[in-house]
């Protein structure tokens, strides 16, 4: 079944069933991850929904067995990249909002479930059996292993069918009409062909003229597009900790510290190396390290010592190092001789003018900094980027004049007049759910789009957007196929729309439960 999803992971029907195998593992996640610890405190709330409070415990627990289920599926192309775009933690706490919703409707619905229910339902989890048959020993030592006590798990159990019976009400509602059923069956089988004009940012751009108050309020209202960045210019002096610190001598007990500290660097093909071999070595590391604490020691004693005076001149001849400047410079593009330092760069642009600051250690020495000068962020006058400011509005302009002239194209379009219109045509083509349609381009909303429209209804009431570009689209020609045999495909197609129009009707519910309820994210968990 897993293959099957990896590669019909895009489709619809796929969609909806991976939607309620995700749901049916949150009521047995506890048998899955083991009990938590319980008790809940404030600061441990992931979500309240209306009385309900659901830890950040099981909002983990939740998110990693979703996390689990999706491996499986995607695999190794289960990214971080992907995983940020499927949102993960967004639909792990929205399976347990979901689920607190639905067991609280399932109350106010009067859903009963009777221990007999709970008992055929732990009976038939395989987790539980033996020779495909419920084994009671079988079922203590699995929640025994798990630390959760049969009370507690088929309360849990009683709670899963409620929500089930809850779900499998509303589905039941659902009925799939013949109308439904022949508008999926002319889709599949149907041929049309399309008029469409189209509109991009491109090319209409030529067509717009911006006056100087339409370009001085451009750049009014997006002053951040067109700031220089902040600059600014240091003193610096760079410590040579070797030279700082003078012929430091280490005694035996540093270096029998410093080996045993640090063995794992000690190693030859027959594993550590005994310290009689190596000593040398691992004096002259313990001799570089000892001294590097002394340099930095004797680096804060001195800035510490000529910090309110801000004399750098004097903390260089102290270090016995000399004064260096650079010139101004942007975070973003650092001075040659400060490229590749962070920290220093980082603690350059929080010092104030004529303030020292330091030290910061790095592998090149010790350095202390001074601010020579401070250039602020700024926006340029209008002369200055007049060019890049006009290039900017026009781009912003011409993607609205696009969707205007396609929005202006539908409407005569939808009336049947194509005066003045440069249409181009698709040719016949038959559904694909990519969304190829022939000239036009790749589209899945123009593609449904399309196989909606009819003779009586040729176009729809507004243009689609396709790649960059705004198409305005009409039906030309619709060819039928094959329509004797739907009577006897009539029932098979109801039968595959059913789950689809059963998952669209449950959806709708939760989200009208979600609108009415009062729900409360932590806020640590807001940008989930």
């Amino acid at each position: 079944m897993l293959g099957i999803m990896r590669k019909y992971k895009q489709s619809i029907v796929i969609k909806v069933v991976f939607g309620i195998i995700v749901l049916s593992f949150i009521g047995t996640i506890f048998l899955v991850w083991g009990k938590g610890d319980g008790g809940l405190t404030p600061s441990s709330y992931a979500v309240k929904v209306d009385r309900t409070k659901i830890s950040y415990e099981e909002f983990q627990r939740t998110y990693y067995r979703l996390r689990d289920i999706y491996a499986q599926i995607y695999g190794p192309a289960l990214t971080p990249e992907v995983e940020k775009q499927l949102n993960l933690k967004k639909q792990a706490l929205d399976s347990l909002i979901h689920a607190a919703l639905v067991r609280s409707a399932a109350k106010e619905m009067d859903i009963k479930v009777s221990k007999d229910d709970v008992q055929k339902a732990v009976a038939a989890i395989p987790a539980f059996q033996k020779n495909g048959a419920f084994n009671s020993e079988q079922y203590f030592q699995v929640l025994k292993a798990n630390r959760i006590t049969p009370k507690e798990f088929e309360a849990s159990q009683k709670d899963e069918l409620m929500v089930k019976k809850a779900q499998d009400q509303i589905k039941a509602k659902v009925q799939v009409t013949d109308d439904a059923a022949r508008q999926l069956f002319r889709k599949k089988n149907d041929r049309i062909s399309l008029q469409f004009a189209s509109y991009s940012p491109e090319e209409v751009k030529g067509e717009i003229k911006l006056s100087d108050q339409e370009l001085t309020d451009f750049l009014a209202k997006n002053q951040n597009d067109f700031k220089t960045p902040e600059q600014i210019s240091v003193s610096f002096v760079l410590a040579d900790p070797a030279k700082v610190a003078g012929n430091l001598e280490v005694t035996e007990a540093d270096i029998q510290s410093w080996y045993q500290k640090h063995i794992d660097r000690y190693q030859g093909k027959g594993g550590i190396l005994p310290l009689a071999e190596v000593k040398e070595q691992v004096k002259a590391d313990a001799r570089r390290f000892h001294a590097g604490q002394k340099a930095y020691e004797l680096a804060a004693a001195s800035l510490n010592k000529h910090k309110a005076a801000g004399d750098l001149a004097a903390i260089a001849r102290e270090l016995g190092g000399a004064v260096n400047e650079t010139p101004l410079f942007t975070g973003q593009s650092p001075a040659p001789a400060l490229a590749g330092e962070k920290e220093v760069l980082s603690r350059a642009f929080l010092l104030k003018q004529n303030e020292l600051g330091g030290p910061v250690e790095t592998p090149k020495g010790i350095y202390i900094l001074k601010l020579k000068e401070r250039k602020a962020a700024e926006v340029p006058p209008l002369a200055q980027i007049r060019a890049k400011v006009e290039d900017k509005a026009k781009a912003v302009r011409a993607v609205e004049l696009a969707k205007k002239k396609a929005e202006e194209a539908q409407a005569k379009l939808a009336k049947g007049d194509t005066k003045g219109l440069a249409l181009q045509e698709t040719g016949s083509f038959g559904f694909d759910a990519k969304g190829n349609v022939p000239v036009a381009g790749t589209s899945p909303e123009l593609m449904e789009a399309a196989f909606t429209l009819t003779d009586k209804a040729a176009a729809p009431q507004n243009p689609i957007k396709v790649g960059n570009r705004w198409i305005a689209v009409r039906l030309k020609e619709r060819t039928e196929l094959n329509a004797a045999a739907f009577p006897t495909e009539k029932e098979k197609i109801k039968q595959e729309l059913l789950p689809v129009k059963q998952e669209e009707e449950l959806q709708k519910w939760l989200k009208e439960l979600r609108a009415k309820a009062k729900i409360d994210i932590n806020p640590a968990l807001k940008d989930t």
